[in-house]
């Protein structure tokens, strides 16, 4: 069960290397270069349009998924007690919204015709940072009392 324990701790460097890197590359026309665009980039171009949705974004896509992969460190080491897993466990639902959010966008995109995305290393890396997380909620959770 340690390596539970590292697993999560190594989520702590994953997340922000993930917030960094390119999650997808978008054009408005095939003929116009590609722009990268990753969750620190949107969460910058929201906040010059619609901030209360940036600050959403900022939550879900920041936030939630930091402070669960913490809450569970503590309850691997003893910090916090078992019982907060339920709670911990709504964070990780809560973090699942950005993902479906960038699928939606995606392929909103796509179905216009006028534009051009490719996903790109940052949204795997991204998402599988937050299903490594649900896993260890999971694996966390089922691991007897001690």
């Amino acid at each position: 069960m340690a390596a539970l324990k590292w697993i999560n701790l190594s989520l702590l460097l994953l997340y922000p290397i993930s917030w960094g890197a390119p999650l997808m590359r978008a054009g408005l026309l095939p003929i116009f270069g590609l722009s990268e665009i990753s969750v620190l980039t949107g969460i910058a171009a929201l906040w010059s349009t619609d901030r209360l949705l940036a600050v959403i974004v900022v939550l879900f896509a920041l936030v939630a998924p930091y402070v669960k992969t913490l809450a569970m460190a503590l309850v691997q080491f003893g910090g916090l007690s078992r019982k907060a897993l339920p709670a911990i466990g709504i964070l990780g639902k809560l973090a699942m919204a950005d993902i479906l959010l960038i699928a939606l966008y995606i392929t909103l995109v796509k179905g216009i015709g006028i534009g051009r995305i490719e996903t790109a290393w940052g949204l795997y890396l991204f998402t599988a940072c937050i299903l490594v997380s649900l896993a260890l909620s999971v694996a966390e959770a089922r691991r007897p009392q001690v």
